[in-house]
């Protein structure tokens, strides 16, 4: 079609047709020739570029196709080179697009950026001119900040400075930018005269939020620092006429004029001119007050003192605070005399009895103190005295003793270590118990476990494998074995082949311990012990695990119960298997019940096959609750109907249809109206809707019954809510509402029809059409089978059952309504 059409040999293709026909129907409508150039946004770029072309020659004024066209063709030319032609028809195509939308400020930005970004300087700075001059004074503010950008993108300092100065003929209150940038390329002398300009305008407010003296100050800096590049100012008369300005800032200012004169070479009118002022003595400058230099030095050496004189008054305070002592070390760090000195009265001043913190922690960082010094002697004889201390609890020399052997062992003195712990627990000459408190720690620490589990470690790593088992021994006899400590006796023996001395282990730590302490004990001899015997010891596993289910939680039995279940699938009888899994429904949480039903279900027909399952759901509806119920009966009338028993799975749905409200669970009606459409006929379709009809009455029934029954209790013969309960006239009138809610809501569930007695029927409002018309989706792969009487009858409508109605009262079901 004319000319551009012929020029790039442009071949229509069938599915073009109806946008051109509508284009052609209506040239002028934007969003015909929108809804094209979208169809065609996968075409070759010259395809649309020539759509674009063709909308805008018909019309040339439309901001959006412009717009889009432009934004199209920049996107064709990213990433190529900027010296590329391509870049130069996209110029061109912009300057077309500006004849007809120089008032458009966003096509002058992009044009802009788009010059930026090829570093075409010149043109680029003509382009902005260009639009300053077409756009109207209001809407210049969109403009400036990409020119002020690019005038600073490069080293044209003179260009910057002729645009910021037409920048502040509309925008004075920007001054300050401006002067930021005047010291950025070392052009001083204007940015003071501008800054003089900004501190004598009384109106002039900073956009940084600086003061009329911070600009004062800020001037005096810049022109007494650079007095060999700031010509144009009077530096004398402008920091004098800040000195009757800013009385309270006579040194400051008197410092900026003899910094001027000092870097202008003009020495001798440093003092001269400060001494001819009549209003500034020279004291200012010609001071040499020895008082106050010893009190800057006194208050100096306050303030460094400060923290420790702060730490003294907090220790006279309370001197058991152990957490102070550890902070007034650091204050002394790098000073070891002073650091010893602190230690040694802190272990004499502290009594454990008494004390903030942990006690034992000063012995100890006092002898890594010694030990990072390379006296290990000396630290070795700290510990020994710490060890003799009467601590308040036994865990504080326990961790002594502890940190004693790490010291050693670090040094690799193994056998030092070992012998250590072995002191420390060591039965006393007399015995106490762990938690008599009358007694000294060092009568007790040998009950200590966490010494023992220190010495169990060593042992396992430096001892023989005699001494080993002789420490876990001890720990359980002594009583004081965790399940992890009875786990790691028996991982120790299985390592050394010592297979039933760990199954010893484990019975000893089942000894020691009750539910649900032994958990983790059970699990992991269980385990190891099928993983040993596997089917050869059958009979003992099953007397062990019958052993940890006696008294097992239902928090801990799903576990237990799926281990033995999976002994007896490998090396028992199925029997057995499915007699674990059934007593597993039972035995675990009824959060978990779902769950352990479907390991049963799916268990149960892989062994004996899918037939074997029925009585498993039947007995997880039972028991389930009615949201796990609802699901397990799906998955049932599912399999019944693979099985091809429909008659089984419609009294399934029936069944379940008693615990499903129409209003709150419509995916299971949906699920049962999708299967009688499948395999039903019109009698059972119109059983089903009369089915869920019932359920929707009982449901409402119970509801209006409740609210009723709430109404009637609320408005008594009072007509208030205390006499519920009387005797109690300060008892909330809502909670007794609530209360009889929920007596109510108990007596309604009490009296609630079971769904296996009856199932109550009322009459579906469902039309006959209605009825034809599902049963006529029922099934279309159906045989027609004539009966002779439907022969003999020709095409006459079989006759109507007769049934007998009767009209229910509106007021038991609610919204139902009469036949």
């Amino acid at each position: 079609m004319n000319g551009s059409t012929q020029k790039h040999d442009v071949i229509f293709e069938e599915d073009d047709l109806p946008y051109e026909e509508e284009i052609i129907r209506n040239p002028y409508s934007v969003k015909c020739w929108i809804r094209y150039i979208e169809f065609k946004q996968s075409a070759p770029k010259h395809v649309v570029n020539m759509i674009y072309e063709r909308a805008l020659k018909e019309l040339p004024g439309s901001y959006k196709l412009w717009y889009n066209y432009l934004k199209q063709r920049r996107k064709q030319v990213k990433g190529k080179c900027i010296t590329d032609p391509a870049f130069e028809e996209v110029n061109n195509c912009h300057e077309r697009a500006l004849v007809f939308m120089h008032k458009m400020p966003r096509i002058w930005l992009d044009y802009c950026q788009f010059l930026v970004d090829q570093c075409k300087v010149t043109r680029t700075r003509r382009t902005f001119d260009r639009a300053l001059r077409a756009l109207p004074v209001t809407q210049h503010y969109r403009i400036w900040p990409m020119y002020l950008k690019f005038v600073r993108l490069f080293p044209l300092p003179e260009t910057a400075i002729r645009v910021y100065r037409r920048y502040l003929k509309l925008s004075p209150e920007n001054a300050e930018e401006y002067i930021v940038y005047l010291r950025s390329i070392d052009r001083l002398d204007e940015a003071a005269v501008r800054l003089a300009g900004i501190v004598n305008d009384e109106s002039f407010v900073s956009k940084e939020g600086k003061s009329n003296y911070q600009l004062w100050h800020e001037l005096c800096h810049l022109i007494s620092t650079n007095p060999d590049k700031v010509k144009s100012l009077n530096v004398g008369a402008i920091i004098r006429g800040g000195l009757t300005r800013f009385t309270d800032q006579l040194g400051k200012l008197w410092c900026s004029l003899a910094d001027y004169y000092i870097r202008s070479g003009h020495f001798e009118k440093v003092i001269t001119d400060a001494a001819s002022s009549s209003n500034t003595p020279v004291r200012l400058f010609l001071t040499d007050d020895i008082d106050l230099e010893l009190r800057l030095a006194r208050f100096e050496q306050l303030i460094n003192r400060r923290p420790l004189l702060l730490n003294s008054v907090l220790l006279r305070q309370n001197p058991h605070n152990v957490h102070e002592w550890h902070k007034r070390v650091k204050l002394y760090e790098g000073k070891p005399r002073e650091i010893i000195n602190t230690y040694t009265e802190a272990v004499q001043t502290v009594d454990p009895l008494k004390a903030t913190g942990k006690p034992h922690s000063l012995w100890v960082s006092f002898a890594k103190f010694y030990e990072e010094n390379s006296q290990i002697r000396d630290a070795r004889t700290i510990f020994e005295k710490a060890t003799k201390v009467n601590f308040k609890h036994v865990d504080d020399l326990a961790s002594v003793w502890c940190e004693y052997g790490e010291m050693e062992l670090r040094h690799e003195n193994y056998d030092e270590a070992l012998q250590l712990l072995r002191r420390a627990t060591a039965v006393p000459a007399k015995k106490a118990e762990y938690f008599d408190s009358t007694e000294p720690v060092q009568s007790r620490v040998y009950k200590s476990l966490k010494v023992w589990s220190m010495l169990a470690d060593l042992e396992e790593s430096l001892g023989t494998f005699k001494s080993t088992k002789a420490v876990y021994d001890r720990i359980i006899d002594l009583r004081i074995a965790t399940p992890q400590i009875i786990i790691n006796y028996a991982m120790f023996l299985e390592e050394h082949n010592y297979f039933e001395e760990s199954f010893k282990a484990y019975e000893r730590g089942v000894a020691l311990f009750k539910w649900p302490n032994v958990f983790d004990i059970w699990n992991t001899y269980l385990t190891k012990f099928i993983d040993r015997y596997g089917g050869k010891k059958l009979e003992r596993a099953r007397d062990l695990f019958e052993q940890a289910l006696d008294g097992c939680p239902p928090k801990f039995a799903k576990t237990i119960y799926l281990l033995y279940a999976k002994l007896e699938e490998e090396y028992g009888l199925a029997r057995h298997a499915m007699a674990v899994y059934e007593r597993a429904t039972k035995a675990v949480e009824p959060l978990e019940q779902y769950e352990m039903y479907n390991i049963y279900i799916k268990r149960a027909a892989e062994i004996y096959g899918v037939t074997h399952t029925r009585g498993i759901y039947e007995k997880a509806i039972e028991v389930l609750p009615d949201e796990h119920a609802r699901d397990m009966c799906l998955r049932f009338a599912d399999m019944e109907c693979k099985l091809g028993e429909i008659d089984r799975a419609r009294s399934i749905y029936s069944y379940c249809s008693q615990l499903c409200d129409p209003r709150i669970t419509p995916s299971f009606w949906q699920t049962w109206k999708e299967f009688e459409i499948r395999h039903g006929n019109e009698d059972t379709i119109r059983e089903m809707l009369r089915i869920k009809r019932s359920v929707q009455a009982t449901y409402n029934t119970q509801v209006n019954f409740m609210s009723s029954q709430m109404l009637k209790a609320s408005t008594n013969a009072t007509g208030t809510v205390s006499d519920l309960a009387p005797g109690q006239s300060g008892m909330d009138d809502m909670k007794l509402l609530e209360q009889k809610a929920q007596q109510l809501a108990e007596e309604a569930e009490r009296e609630k029809p079971k769904p296996k007695d009856k199932i109550l029927f009322v009459r579906s409002d469902a039309s006959r059409s209605e009825l034809a018309e599902l049963t006529k989706q029922a099934n279309p792969d159906e045989i027609d089978i004539d009966d002779d009487d439907d022969d003999e009858e020709g095409d006459e409508e079989p006759d109507e059952v007769p049934l007998e109605q009767k009209t229910v009262p509106t007021a038991v079901f609610g919204g139902l309504k009469d036949d």
